[in-house]
């Protein structure tokens, strides 16, 4: 088993997040289809059994209607996807992660502002006591607590 990089471990936190963020809203069919062709890696069979993941997701977080049990899928639903892009990344090689990485936060930062806008926060990304920002061609993690 390979150890991840920080930077690589934020971008699968990330992306956990964003799954669970985005199943059930308009970006969700934008963001299945991107997810589905970055993880399957130009496979068709693999991206289709991404998809099949990603609707399962969706589906978990639909049949959620109490607003306390859809927090606890949402929140199971990043834990999975959170352990899911971290082991998806620790079995590339080197090369292939950093692809994968790149892609993943392509696909999570969207549309960047103009340079003449004024920038600002794409995102925020909170797992347990650490959360991470991204935003203007830059990224920070802040662990909270005394263990940090």
């Amino acid at each position: 088993m390979r150890v991840l990089s920080e930077a690589l471990l934020a971008a699968a936190a990330a992306g956990g997040a964003a799954v669970a963020q985005a199943a059930g809203t308009d970006a969700w069919t934008t963001m299945r289809a991107r997810l589905a062709r970055l993880s399957g890696r130009r496979d068709a069979p693999q991206e289709q059994a991404e998809v099949v993941l990603l609707d399962a997701t969706g589906a978990a977080l639909s049949a959620a209607l109490d607003p306390h049990a859809a927090e606890a899928e949402r929140t199971r639903q990043t834990e999975l996807w959170t352990a899911w892009f971290a082991a998806t990344l620790e079995r590339l090689p080197e090369a292939g992660r950093e692809q994968v990485a790149a892609g993943l936060h392509a696909l999570l930062d969207g549309p960047r502002p103009a340079p003449d806008s004024g920038g600002g926060m794409t995102h925020n990304v909170v797992n347990g006591p650490a959360f991470t920002q991204v935003g203007d061609h830059n990224h920070q993690t802040i662990h909270l607590g005394t263990g940090a």
